[in-house]
């Protein structure tokens, strides 16, 4: 090859690059949703592909919306647990927006609320400290642990919200723990078919955040 040819290839690869590192940076500055929650929001029983968050990810990336969504979500996490992996996720993702569901394991084991909601307000402020928004899911828990804890569980959320000024998803799965035909076998976790009912849910407090 002689001269003038690999310099009219090099500098035809250097146009290139130039004309792709727009889009590289674009990408690289997209925003960043973070779902941080725990098996409602994990795809339990069900592929990932069918899980609720990534139905919410298919739903922005067909509007044309360029935020990128990310699932920290766990099954089986507690309000402790996602407390102490909170910082490593928001270092790892540098989210701009999270919605933050969790306290539903805490509620079955019959925690102590005063300690749900300090572990909820810490979470709460970290991220926001980090310069993300926050979305607050709301969670309710079975009739049969009784209206003296059931009742202040399900009220404490919006009493966090109004506290912090947060936009509430009052009750994640609103319309699905209602009708048994729409959960698993446990009756704790909405079936696959159930997803884009969460979705519904969630986009009316999502849409006007992002």
């Amino acid at each position: 090859m002689n001269t003038t040819s690999s310099l009219i290839i090099r500098l035809v690869a250097l146009l290139w690059l130039l004309a792709c590192s727009p889009l590289l940076q674009a990408e690289d500055d997209a925003p960043v949703l973070m779902v941080y929650g725990d098996s409602l929001s994990a795809a339990y029983g069900m592929a990932d592909e069918q899980g609720w968050v990534q139905l919410l990810a298919n739903k922005l990336a067909a509007s044309g919306s360029d935020w990128q969504v990310v699932n920290g979500s766990v099954s089986g996490e507690t309000s402790t647990g996602g407390l102490a992996r909170l910082p490593a996720m928001l270092e790892s993702y540098e989210p701009d927006l999270v919605i933050l569901e969790l306290g539903g394991n805490d509620g079955l084991r019959g925690l102590p609320l005063d300690i749900l909601r300090d572990n909820l307000l810490t979470m709460i402020r970290e991220i926001r400290a980090s310069g993300a928004r926050v979305i607050l899911a709301g969670i309710q828990i079975p009739p049969n642990y009784g209206p003296r804890y059931t009742v202040p569980f399900y009220q404490m959320y919006g009493e966090i919200a109004e506290q912090e000024n947060l936009p509430l998803i009052p009750f994640l799965i609103d319309g699905i723990a209602q009708q048994a035909e729409l959960m698993q076998n446990d009756g704790i976790h909405p079936t696959a078919e159930a997803q884009s009912m969460i979705v519904d849910n969630v986009w009316p407090v999502l849409e006007p955040e992002l």
